[in-house]
């Protein structure tokens, strides 16, 4: 491709949007532009990065035994009310287009596990056709509401979704395995290091999930890591270690527990800003939280003050009309002294299985207690890991201290079991001893245009992108340095241009009529791997000025070497 007639238009400056270096260069080497909020176009240069992300995902899933199809990305909402997810993602979330009179109301799919249920269900009938795995690779709508960082986090998006489908738990897990290992070898070839996490399965479902994080400056979210012995996992699912604690009876002579008027000061910094004393510290207070536990029961879960509470999974925080029928817990007061008394489980992270004293609510308005003691004035009923774990923290398997890295979610895969083949329709399958049998199915999502930004932010240096050899738009950047100042070069650079393109090799050629800084400039910030130089003084000695993007090595070669040569580092 002929630079002179590529649509593409550099930017010597970022746009004022643009907070991260992956967005920066991106927009300024004219790869996408911004068309609204978290909706970018992809120019010819940014399409050729997608599709060579597309090709190395393709060339992995198939090779693991998948088969690609391609699904609608307009639903019929009524495949979201019988899954029970169009409440669940609600119309703040899940976007629907109404049309009047054409068949009724559809959603923009953010995802496609309802579809691909009853489109695969349609046609497999028997055990004899399982195991199945099928994959696209197509856009996705979220009503994201906060689009930021350019392709890391939009409102429309292309995703490479994969859904296998398997007798039973067994079969299922193996597939999983299949294709979590291709995840695996997708991201060694993109020249990434992900790292896969436990994580909590949210709105997708499933008892088993894991997200592949690649561990990053910009990420807006985090993974705990074990140096000792592996353990990963993110901080939402992250346990820490330690047993729990068995605290002995405090003193006999310590002092009672005092009240404080505190009106207006629900929160942790408000109560440690009104005693406005250097030994009473975020750590110094319980933060009780009012919950429901998986089966509905009324939980108070504490945590030390200075820490973020964990839920487990199936637990909820209570609502302000949920307070109007446990009147023990005071919102934005509460504390633990007396709350089993009227039924509520006391259970507590084992940070605060020391004595204390502690600073607590008073469980009445505007009231809290100081020199609150475990064992004499509440206890807890059960312990566990209920905080998010910090760098520091024991790990759960091997009491190493582990480490808090920040990341970007690149993938997220899910042993889905049969939550939606026990409600969709098509979702059985005929057992070999005639019976009927719901499918055990995973699912499988990887962010193709969020790889883009991902593999940007890896590989750039000051001067621009610096894309991998598997990856680049072009792996050759010719430059000619003669077009309107020296004929003789000009014809050098397009008889090699036309060599290289004969021998099957991909060309940017830079053939413009510009100044060399320009063009030297343009090359550095586009990122192709190999520079190829074509000036008069190196003319005159019957050579061209190799270069590699990613390491600044420069050699002279021979003009009429050959192509394997010219190429070769």
């Amino acid at each position: 491709m002929r630079m002179s007639r590529l649509l593409v238009r550099t930017l010597r400056e970022a746009p004022a949007d643009a907070e991260v270096v992956s967005h920066q260069l991106l927009v300024r080497g004219g790869y996408i532009r911004r068309l609204a909020s978290g909706v970018y176009s992809f120019l010819p240069l940014g399409l050729r990065v997608l599709h060579r992300i597309e090709g190395v995902i393709r060339s992995e899933l198939d090779r693991a035994g998948c088969q690609e199809l391609l699904l609608p990305a307009l639903h019929p909402v009524e495949l979201w009310e019988q899954s029970g997810r169009a409440a669940l993602f609600g119309s703040d979330v899940l976007p629907a287009l109404t049309v009047e009179g054409r068949g009724g109301t559809f959603v923009l799919g953010p995802t496609h596990e309802e579809v691909v249920t009853v489109t695969v269900g349609a046609e497999v009938e028997s055990y004899r056709q399982l195991p199945v795995t099928v994959y696209q690779i197509q856009v996705k709508f979220r009503d994201e509401a906060r689009p930021r960082f350019g392709l890391l986090r939009t409102r429309e998006l292309i995703m490479a979704d994969a859904y296998s489908f398997d007798a039973d738990k067994t079969a299922m897990q193996a597939s999983y395995r299949t294709v979590y290992d291709a995840y695996l070898r997708i991201f060694e070839r993109l020249s990434l290091d992900a790292s896969p996490v436990e994580a909590e399965s949210g709105a997708i479902g499933g008892d088993v999930n894991h997200e592949f994080m690649v561990p990053s400056a910009v990420g807006e979210d985090h993974f705990v890591r074990c140096p000792g012995c592996g353990y990963a996992a993110n901080v939402e699912a992250a346990t820490r270690g330690g047993d729990a604690p068995a605290p002995g009876p405090p003193p006999d002579d310590a002092p009672p527990a005092v009240e404080h008027h505190t009106p207006g000061r629900p929160g942790i910094e408000d109560v440690v800003d009104f005693f406005d004393d250097p030994a009473v510290r975020p750590g110094d207070l319980l933060k009780s939280l009012a919950v429901f536990d998986e089966d509905q029961r009324e939980v108070l879960l504490l945590v030390a003050g200075d820490r973020e509470a964990r839920l487990p999974s199936g637990w909820r925080l209570m609502e302000d009309e949920d307070f109007v029928d446990h009147r023990s817990l005071v919102k934005g007061y509460i504390g633990p002294t007396g709350q089993q008394a009227h039924g509520v489980l006391v259970v507590a992270d084992v940070g605060v299985g020391r004595p204390g004293p502690w600073v607590t609510g008073a469980n009445r308005a505007d009231h809290h207690l100081s020199g609150v003691l475990l064992g004499r004035d509440f206890t807890v009923d059960r312990w566990g890991s209920f905080a998010q774990v910090v760098t520091g923290d024991p790990c759960p398997r091997c009491g190493s201290a582990v480490e808090l890295v920040r990341a970007v979610e690149a993938a997220h895969t899910f042993q889905l079991g049969t939550k939606y083949s026990d409600v969709m329709a098509g979702g059985t399958y005929v057992t070999e001893d005639g019976g009927e049998a719901a499918f055990s199915m995973g699912c499988y999502g990887m962010g193709v245009s969020r790889l883009l930004s991902v593999v940007a932010e890896e590989h750039h240096d000051e001067r621009g992108l610096a894309w991998p050899e598997d990856l680049a738009p072009y792996p050759v950047h010719l430059v000619s340095l003669g077009p309107g100042r020296a004929p003789e070069v000009a014809a050098a650079a397009d008889a090699l241009y036309h060599r290289l393109m004969a021998s099957g090799v991909e060309v940017l050629y830079d053939d413009r009529d510009v100044s060399p800084g320009v063009k030297f400039a343009d090359a550095d910030l586009l990122g192709m791997p190999v520079r190829l130089l074509v000036g008069a003084k190196g003319l005159a000695r019957g050579v061209l000025e190799r270069r590699s993007r990613a390491t600044g090595e420069e050699r002279e070669v021979p003009l009429d070497a050959p192509v394997a040569s010219v190429l070769a580092p």
